[in-house]
């Protein structure tokens, strides 16, 4: 049976369109896609996440754990940071990439994909031994909201006295404070849009509340209810990975761009003796985005060709609404895997395969300007 996350009467109320995901009914879009996509990324649009399940390592050997479990390096966190990283097989496979949130020395939170929840704490559950340490799932028992968009800080100054400036919560931290009169909010400084932007975690019981406050508070820059086909259309503009179809345990960080999230140091983590490797003879194929120039219809598994011939297919793709093209995703091999290569797609009940040019930066904002202001 499908169940209803805290918003269900205000998603309807708006017009969702849902679907199942991860059991829950949640949007798929609300009126438009485009409308969406165009609102966060020129005012501000707000997403139900509740679907995003906590996980808590909490003790004294938390950090110790972690340094273990994830690629990245875990000790140059101080409290208030977030930290984007991968947890790996032995083989260097992705079990799932995620964020990791400092509150203290010995308490951290996970945020995995949702589909990936019990994978990671099985992970993290393998590598306690003898540590002082417990992990918990925190189930559904908060409520999540995504603020995104260029006005999102201006939003929240309405229903907060925390200081949101750059200095105080940069790009990729996190602060608490009371929010709309709900003590004690984690407002983070991160997002799936490549914009400036906001979650927000609270207990579930304020999340009527808290979806009222935002969507009064933003009337005067017309916010708009966004779905998750608008978060997809948003991160591929901004070439974020969407673990399943990108990125699973049969890729490596290194194969998908992620290379820069893997801290070989003085340190053994899971998956290092493998990745060190993949590092040292190169990957045989990386992850690339295509441009193919027009909004069409791409989607996972069609073919991939070079000169006539198969070499790849594609793993996702998804309207890039902003600048009026699809990208798609794909591992080519790595002497295909040039920025301008031609390739071809072919789209099912297409009658010739369509063009498209290999990209290796995001097509938009690929200096990430716009998220750090």
């Amino acid at each position: 049976m499908i169940k209803h996350t805290p918003y269900f009467h205000r998603l309807v109320a708006a017009g969702a369109k849902l679907q199942d995901r991860g059991g829950f009914a949640t949007p798929n879009f609300f009126t438009s896609i485009q409308d969406e996509h165009m609102a966060v990324r020129e005012r501000v649009g707000m997403f139900d996440v509740y679907y995003q399940v906590g996980v808590e390592v909490k003790g004294r050997d938390a950090e110790k754990l972690l340094q273990h479990v994830l690629v990245n390096d875990v000790r140059r966190m101080k409290d208030g940071d977030v930290l984007y990283s991968s947890v790996c097989n032995d083989a260097g496979g992705i079990i799932d990439d995620l964020t990791c949130f400092r509150f203290a020395a010995d308490r951290f939170w996970l945020s995995p994909t949702p589909s990936r929840v019990q994978a990671v704490v099985e992970a993290v559950e393998r590598c306690m031994g003898t540590l002082s340490v417990t992990v918990t799932n925190l189930g559904y028992s908060n409520a999540y909201l995504s603020i995104q968009g260029p006005r999102s800080r201006e939003l929240l100054a309405k229903l907060t006295d925390a200081d949101l400036s750059t200095s105080a919560v940069p790009y990729f931290s996190f602060t608490r404070g009371t929010v709309a009169q709900v003590p004690n909010v984690v407002i983070s400084r991160t997002g799936y849009s490549g914009e400036l932007g906001y979650e927000l975690f609270y207990p579930v019981e304020y999340a009527e509340h808290m979806w009222d406050a935002v969507a009064a508070a933003g009337a005067e820059w017309e916010i708009r209810p966004c779905g998750m086909k608008t978060m997809r259309s948003l991160r591929i503009e901004k070439m974020y990975v969407l673990y399943g179809l990108d990125i699973t345990a049969e890729t490596d960080p290194i194969s998908a761009g992620l290379g820069w999230t893997v801290r070989f140091d003085d340190r053994d983590f899971v998956g290092k003796a493998a990745l060190e490797q993949i590092k040292e003879r190169g990957p045989q194929s990386r992850l690339c985005l295509l441009d193919t120039g027009a909004i069409r219809p791409i989607v996972h598994g069609e073919p991939v060709l070079y000169q006539g011939s198969q070499v790849s297919t594609v793993t996702s793709g998804d309207p890039g609404f902003l600048l009026g093209k699809t990208f798609a995703f794909t591992y080519l091999p790595t002497g295909l895997s040039k920025e301008g290569t031609q390739v071809q797609i072919e789209i099912k009940d297409q009658a010739e395969p369509v063009s498209a040019t290999v990209l290796r930066k995001a097509p938009y904002d690929p200096d990430r300007i716009r998220a750090s202001i």
